[in-house]
């Protein structure tokens, strides 16, 4: 009937109550997703994020700053000086006074170890500070000029990489003298082309955004465009590719060590050593063993933190299953 009520209806005081409740803002959290959806966190907070889930990452960089720690403090954890000779305990096997054995002259390779972790892993990370210094700005500057000058940057690099990595750095260590200085430079130098093409291709996409039109419109500086806007864009690249050279410099280093041209006896150092074990593979595997072991986790682990790092840091890796 037209006249009857549907339901329970609000007259007076309660009827305005109702309205100003229905009017009134919803309380925090009361809308589905609203608060958790709109809190940006940004590119850094979602790297670190995406990065803590990684489980191999995270274990790689546990290992390395393990690592580093002990490299640091290495005094405290030997148990003798590394080139302490045992002339009684030559080739002595792993035992309570030597964790790891002895090699030919009776050194503790626990604590050569030790010490030798402070070489590799300063050959890897100035090895990679010396390709970040000469190839960023080589490939911000062919990105970004253009022409003739990234033709010849360009050309450079092609010159640099016809040559097989160990070749060059024989090559070039033949040139300077065998050191632990000159094969940080050779490394550092044969890691510049990786650098160079990946910032270039990289600041080729950045400077066609609108963004850098409007800088260059209003008059700014070349510098200015290139260090404040442009640099910072490609960031994320620098660092994936730096950490994943990381492993194969400390890999070179220890090769060119293995080969002699590296750091002079006695300086404890895990290519070196490893090379002064292979003549006792048979009777004394452990001279041998342990500084590959060593090389072997560092390497692996530096590569799991850079496989880390890309996956977190580029777009194109972040929803692979």
């Amino acid at each position: 009937m037209t006249g009857t009520p549907t339901g329970p209806q609000r007259t007076g005081a309660g009827a305005a109550a109702a309205v100003a409740a229905d009017d009134a803002p919803a309380a925090p959290g009361a809308r589905s997703g609203l608060r958790s959806e709109g809190k940006s966190r940004g590119l850094w907070g979602d790297a670190l994020r995406q990065f803590r889930k990684n489980r191999a990452a995270v274990a790689g960089l546990f290992v390395l700053l393990l690592l580093i720690v002990m490299a640091v403090f290495a005094p405290l954890f030997a148990l003798h000086e590394p080139n302490e000779m045992f002339f009684n305990h030559r080739l002595v096997g792993p035992n309570g006074v030597f964790p790891l054995g002895t090699d030919s002259l009776g050194r503790d390779i626990y604590t050569r170890l030790l010490y030798g972790s402070r070489i590799s892993l300063q050959t890897g990370l100035i090895a990679v500070s010396i390709a970040m210094l000469v190839g960023v700005p080589m490939g911000l500057a062919a990105g970004y000029v253009g022409g003739f000058v990234d033709t010849m940057i360009m050309r450079i690099c092609d010159v640099i990489l016809a040559f097989p990595g160990i070749i060059f750095a024989i090559w070039l260590i033949s040139i300077l003298g065998p050191s632990l200085r000159n094969v940080m430079i050779s490394v550092g130098l044969f890691s510049v082309p990786s650098f160079a093409r990946l910032v270039r291709s990289s600041t080729l996409q950045v400077k066609e955004m609108d963004y850098i039109t409007a800088e260059q419109a209003i008059g700014a500086g070349t510098l200015r465009i290139v260090f404040r806007h442009i640099l910072p864009n490609v960031t994320a690249p620098i660092i994936i590719i730096a950490s994943l050279n990381v492993a194969s410099a400390i890999l070179a280093g220890a090769s060119l060590s293995f080969l002699g041209l590296g750091t002079a006896p006695p300086t404890a150092e895990w290519g070196a050593m490893l090379s002064d074990g292979r003549a006792y593979l048979r009777t004394s595997w452990w001279v041998a063993f342990f500084p590959g072991v060593a090389i072997m986790i560092t390497v692996l682990a530096a590569n799991m933190v850079g496989d880390g790092l890309r996956d977190a840091l580029d777009p194109r890796f972040k929803n692979r299953t």
